[in-house]
């Protein structure tokens, strides 16, 4: 069975911010509809204020992170590569952000620690994601968050965010995403179930097709234009809530 390629994070550097011809500019360009999305559940939740602690798993170069520090929450943001958070903190506006180095199924922390944690990205690179949100609720305090973003398990997801990304984006490494790790959305409820978390919400996450000039579709490159928007449909990705009980 095929391993997903986790080393590569270590070799971004700061081509997390600048890197065109490589598929983290898709990340960048996604957070941009994540990020907001995320700001305003935590807002909906009442959580958005200077006491509130947050734990943001599988951080790599910070989009997030940062961006919530900005928001005068108290982030964590952990990550197994220790270049990307280098990266990370080199980013943080804020100077506020605690940068570790961390394993997500052994958190360090103390049960109850944090109001929220987020995941984006992360659960389709782990092989046991089911241990990984039970330890995400054991530091999560009661009525705290988990926000998270990962890939649906089928065909259409696998063409793609798997083949098409390696067609059509120049410096796509290989196995940078393995089918089998993708995680159905019935999946990831049963998931936070077992884990004493009850998913509250789940939308999808689409690229705007108009988004993109026809003259960039075969340049290698990820056009600085692209955008991604909500949908219903959880075909392809999906960003979601979880509540612990």
């Amino acid at each position: 069975m095929e391993k997903v390629n986790n080393d590569i994070y270590d070799e971004y550097g700061d081509r997390w911010y600048t890197a065109d011809d490589d598929p983290v500019a898709l990340l960048r360009a996604e957070s941009k509809t994540k990020t907001p999305w995320i700001i305003d559940k935590i807002k909906e939740y009442n959580y958005l204020n200077t006491n509130t602690k947050v734990l943001d798993v599988g951080c790599g170069g910070g989009f997030l992170s940062n961006a919530l520090a900005k928001q005068n929450l108290q982030v964590t943001g952990i990550d197994l590569s220790a270049e990307s958070l280098k990266v990370a903190k080199n980013h943080d506006e804020t100077n506020s952000v605690n940068y570790q180095v961390a394993d997500a199924y052994r958190l360090s922390f103390a049960d109850q620690s944090f109001d929220i944690i987020t995941a984006m990205d992360f659960l389709e690179h782990v092989d046991k994601p089911a241990e990984i949100i039970k330890e995400f609720s054991r530091v999560l305090k009661p009525k705290g968050l988990f926000i998270f973003h990962t890939f649906n398990r089928n065909l259409v997801a696998y063409l793609v965010i798997i083949k098409m990304v390696e067609w059509l984006i120049k410096k796509t490494p290989k196995n940078l995403h393995v089918l089998h790790l993708f995680i159905k959305p019935s999946e990831l409820k049963q998931y936070c179930l077992n884990a004493s978390m009850n998913v509250t919400e789940m939308v999808g996450i689409k690229p705007v097709l108009s988004s993109i000039p026809s003259s960039s579709l075969f340049s290698g490159i990820v056009p600085k234009t692209l955008r991604f928007e909500l949908t219903k449909s959880l075909l392809l990705s999906y960003i979601g809530v979880a509540v612990k009980a």
